[in-house]
């Protein structure tokens, strides 16, 4: 996606490509510290490492590593560059529409959340516990993405994603309770 919304918008390649590939390289360390760390911020240290050894350019290090630190949802670095911006947007994209869905549940399944449960109140629970489920994670996540991305390309994708998202989830909801 970022390569797509990249060539759409003349970004520099080289940047962008070492960057999404790169960019959830700290995700194992922020799971296993059950977010406590923040991948996009390890992340760029890892990276600034591996892109030094394969001898990119100090200019290039910086960019790339600027793209990793920003691309977090919650991170307290904003996009900057073109690059930055496109891979935020290539990223929150990835988190929405049915490949979005399919990770929530994933998620949830991994630290043992339930499918939906009904009789709590999705943004009064606690994320990576078991009250955590895939619902919740579109009520208090995924239903903001589509109101935050940086580019005109990436917006278009994510109204026609979250459009998705809100059907999916309106006959979840139908089924659980028993309506359809």
């Amino acid at each position: 996606m970022a390569l797509r919304l990249g060539r759409e918008m003349d970004a520099d390649p080289e940047i962008l490509t070492a960057a999404a590939l790169l960019h959830d390289i700290g995700r194992a360390e922020e799971s296993a510290s059950k977010g406590a760390i923040c991948h996009a911020e390890y992340g760029a240290k890892l990276a600034d490492s591996i892109l030094k050894e394969l001898e990119f350019s100090s200019d290039c290090i910086g960019k790339i590593c600027h793209c990793i630190r920003a691309h977090r949802y919650r991170g307290a670095c904003p996009p900057q560059s073109l690059e930055a911006k496109i891979l935020f947007d290539a990223d929150k994209l990835d988190s929405i529409g049915a490949i979005g869905i399919g990770r929530a549940f994933l998620f949830a399944g991994q630290i043992g959340a339930c499918l939906h449960n009904p009789e709590l109140d999705p943004r009064e629970t606690e994320s990576y516990s078991n009250q955590d489920s895939a619902y919740r994670e579109f009520q208090v996540k995924m239903t903001r993405v589509k109101g935050r991305l940086l580019t005109p390309a990436g917006a278009k994708i994510a109204a026609n994603r979250h459009q998705f998202m809100e059907i999916f989830f309106d006959r979840l909801n139908r089924e659980i309770y028993g309506s359809d």
